[in-house]
């Protein structure tokens, strides 16, 4: 078993503004309600009431939004709940908690529009990112259609299945900072992203490009390309990949919270 967990929760502001939090007559999309209350708190009350977690760091680049509302002000007094102000980028923001010695290892970062992410999901990506330097939670398609066949995310297409985020991350040693670095340049500079992808190796670039890998696969080679272990962690809910990005995922999310 890994030690305490410190769960960073992602609640900053993109450069330009949130068609959702503009709609809402709020500062930062994390304010925005879903389901009657603002998005963020259930995400957060999943990770507090876990017991593999210890701790929760809110990361945001206005912490005082979160205080002023009055929905919300409960995260600033709970004791196990801390704010980081981040900057723009989530790479830089993670690295700078990193070099600060802020932030414990094993690490779990995860999304304030995360809106349904509860004990289930928690219990499957802990138990098998556990012994990871690095992990990524993804869905497949068939998994997400076979319940909301109406549901529209970005698809990955691999050997094993077309896959889409689940915005939960593992970071479970020091070894994970070369890929959050990694993941840095090509925030920095996204027209570097061909060379980003050429430095996991020839293969690897070529066969991703003719589908040739599975994401399993894939993922592991590029944890040897640069000495750890990465994984990626099959989820089992569907419901891990609906976030509330869109007017429509709301919709949906909040159906999904009535049933």
């Amino acid at each position: 078993m890994t030690g305490p967990i410190t769960a960073i929760l992602l609640a900053g502001a993109r450069p330009i503004p949130d068609p959702l939090a503009r709609a809402a007559g709020v500062p930062v999309k994390p304010l925005v309600p879903v389901g009657g209350e603002p998005m963020i708190n259930r995400p957060a009350e999943a990770l507090l009431a876990h017991p593999a977690i210890d701790r929760v760091i809110i990361l945001t680049q206005a912490p005082e939004h979160f205080a002023a509302d009055p929905a919300t002000a409960w995260l600033a007094s709970e004791p196990r709940v801390r704010f980081d102000r981040g900057g723009q980028g989530i790479a830089s923001s993670l690295l700078q908690l990193l070099e600060a010695g802020a932030v414990p290892f094993p690490i779990l970062l995860t999304t304030a529009d995360h809106v349904l992410l509860n004990a289930a999901m928690l219990d499957q990506f802990v138990a098998e990112a556990q012994g990871a330097d690095v992990a990524v939670a993804m869905v497949e398609r068939a998994n997400l259609l076979a319940r909301y066949p109406g549901s529209r995310r970005t698809w990955l297409k691999f050997r094993d299945g077309w896959w889409s985020g689940a915005n939960i991350f593992w970071f479970g040693s020091d070894r994970a900072r070369t890929i959050i670095a990694l993941w840095q340049e090509v925030e920095q500079d996204r027209k570097k992203g061909w060379k980003i992808l050429a430095a996991f190796g020839p293969f690897a670039l070529i066969g991703a490009l003719l589908r040739l890998l599975t994401l399993r696969g894939g993922m592991a080679r590029i944890g040897r390309k640069f000495g750890l272990t990465a994984r990626l962690v099959a989820m089992d809910s569907p419901e891990a990949c609906i976030d509330a990005d869109k007017v429509e995922d709301v919709l949906l999310i909040e159906t999904i919270l009535r049933g």
